[in-house]
């Protein structure tokens, strides 16, 4: 059977603008602590535990990673982060694809955290960031609607202006961890124009506004959420000038650490699928040595590595000030794609018990037409 080593990506700066294959000593310590905190406290009976629970992550595993400062990675200095790179961002997702790990992260500390820093006021930045850094803060954003679709167009919710602020009339949904967030940061419109997609802040405990859990095939930690008549202060509106490109901008940003994430997710899932084919037996021999199971396995790992490669130069490109866009994009739909692959073979060569709900295969197969989706 053919197995190929650990896949151990670091691009680092240079002045050619050279991408540089190798990890720095810093980023070894980032990724193997990232991966000892998945194995200790996000191991799949976690992970299946947090598909019943409300909150939908495991309080220990969010309290280490606000300790460690990984909430903070991503964050600017000024407000208490690492300002780190997307590049590291793409280490510690990779190892959270691995293990699954559900958490708020990526809502709250990488897309809401980037949008607060490009749109956001001085003032919802000095009392946001800070706290998202600290992981005292859970922000996530609310803006797909029943229908519609994910540009500008798909964001119909009014905005009716009221003195200062707005008042709010809508539905939202698959809002991540909405019952845990400290705020929603709410997509609305206040006109028919692009320029006219506002960004707002809103408490979920506030008046109007109702939580309805969502299920989907990944049991993701999904709400719906209703507003009838809430208000919105004018200090908790995001500045409206050219917010809907801010938008644009954090999510192609922020995108590339959801390909990292299906990239550790179809790894571990490769891996699983090769150990099972050694050691499971028919005919007198492993079945990994049938040349119909060693071939899937080795083009899956080709694929994988492949698309790890343009997640990683996305995550380089970001770094370095080089054009980014289409490379995130590309990304996230090759990541995603070889994910989907990849779970799919592992519970097909697992047989039945690749669909049972005590084997971890259909853990990874549930997720990745969400992510894909997602």
């Amino acid at each position: 059977m053919v197995e190929c080593p650990p896949f151990s990506v670091s691009l680092k700066p240079s002045e050619e603008s050279v991408v540089d294959l190798d990890f720095s000593e810093e980023q070894v310590m980032l990724r193997d602590t990232a991966r000892g905190i998945c194995e200790e406290l996000s191991p799949s009976a976690v992970v299946r535990e947090m598909e019943r629970d409300e909150a939908g992550y495991s309080a220990p595993f969010w309290q280490q990673l606000a300790e460690l400062g990984i909430t903070s990675l991503g964050i600017p200095e000024a407000h208490g982060g690492m300002a780190w790179g997307a590049l590291e961002m793409a280490i510690v997702y990779e190892e959270f694809g691995r293990s699954l790990a559900p958490s708020p992260h990526w809502a709250s500390c990488v897309l809401s955290a980037k949008l607060l820093e490009l749109a956001g006021t001085a003032q919802q930045q000095e009392s946001f960031l800070s706290g998202i850094a600290s992981g005292e803060a859970i922000i996530v954003p609310a803006d797909l609607e029943p229908k519609n679709g994910f540009g500008a167009e798909g964001v119909q919710m009014r905005a009716a202006k009221q003195g200062d602020g707005y008042v709010l009339n809508g539905t939202k949904i698959m809002v991540p961890f909405a019952a845990s967030a400290t705020r929603l940061l709410v997509l609305a419109r206040a006109g028919e124009g692009v320029q006219d997609v506002i960004g707002v802040l809103v408490d979920p405990q506030a008046s109007g506004v109702t939580l309805t859990r969502e299920r989907n095939h990944a049991d993701d930690t999904l709400f719906q959420v209703d507003f009838n008549k809430v208000a919105v202060n004018a200090a908790d509106v995001l500045n409206a000038a050219g917010f809907w490109t801010a938008w644009e901008n954090a999510m192609t940003h922020s995108i590339v650490a959801l390909a990292a994430r299906s990239i550790g997710a179809a790894e571990a899932i490769h891996a699983m699928t090769v150990d099972y084919a050694k050691q499971r037996v028919q005919f007198g021999k492993p079945i990994g040595s049938f040349q119909a199971i060693a071939h899937y396995l080795a083009d899956l790992i080709v694929k994988i590595e492949g698309a790890k490669v343009l997640v990683y130069q996305a995550a380089w490109a970001i770094d370095n000030g080089k054009p980014y866009e289409k490379l995130a994009l590309q990304a996230k739909l090759q990541a995603c794609n070889v994910l989907r692959d990849a779970s799919a073979t592992g519970v097909q060569v697992h047989g039945g018990f690749g669909f049972t709900s005590e084997g971890d295969p259909q853990l990874f197969f549930r997720r990745a037409k969400h992510w894909q989706l997602t």
